[in-house]
């Protein structure tokens, strides 16, 4: 696996290696020790599939605050996603900032997002499925959510949306508050 930074940190692409032979092609989508050996988030206790029949379908953006924040690593199966990760973290260099990647089943790059980043991608073809590892379960009463064509942020997004669910079509306007628990 080669790991390669972004320009948001500990945001990282990963490229597998391909082992190929008269059978097909094996590759490894984590290993939680080469993982760690980067210092990379290594622990999943949770992993999901998301099925999307239609092209535009937009996930997102998401994200859980502490104590269930979460690191998430995708890896896009079939189809290709436009895959944008919002860097939250108040403590770090890139706050607030955001970048975009195409994860697609021909490239079979994944992303690691990092605890404190909100995530979000748009499907680019029928039929796409991401699966993804989770750092953390998913715990509704921490989740949060940003929408997409939110003018904090000005996501240009590749094209338009066609399939958005209402709970992502709900969010207010980003507001800094929205980063600390209501605990």
């Amino acid at each position: 696996m080669e790991f390669i930074a972004t320009e948001l940190s500990g945001v990282w692409i990963i490229r597998p290696s391909l082992f190929q032979d008269e059978r097909g092609t094996f590759r490894r989508s984590f290993c939680s020790d080469t993982f760690a050996s980067r210092g990379i988030e290594s622990e999943a206790l949770q992993g999901n599939f998301s099925e999307n029949p239609k092209a535009g379908t937009l996930r997102g953006f998401h994200y859980q605050l502490p104590p269930h924040d979460e690191a998430k690593t995708l890896t896009c199966v079939t189809g290709s996603i436009f895959n944008v990760v919002i860097d939250l973290r108040k403590e770090s260099a890139t706050f607030l900032s955001h970048q975009s990647f195409v994860l697609s089943a021909d490239n079979r790059h994944s992303i690691h997002v990092p605890r404190g980043c909100a995530n979000a991608w748009i499907t680019l073809t029928d039929n796409t499925i991401i699966h993804y590892y989770m750092s953390q379960r998913f715990v509704p009463e921490a989740g949060r959510g940003i929408r997409f064509d939110d003018p904090a942020f000005s996501v240009e997004w590749p094209l338009e949306p066609k399939v958005v669910s209402v709970k992502d079509l709900s969010y207010l306007p980003f507001d800094i508050s929205q980063l600390v628990s209501e605990d």
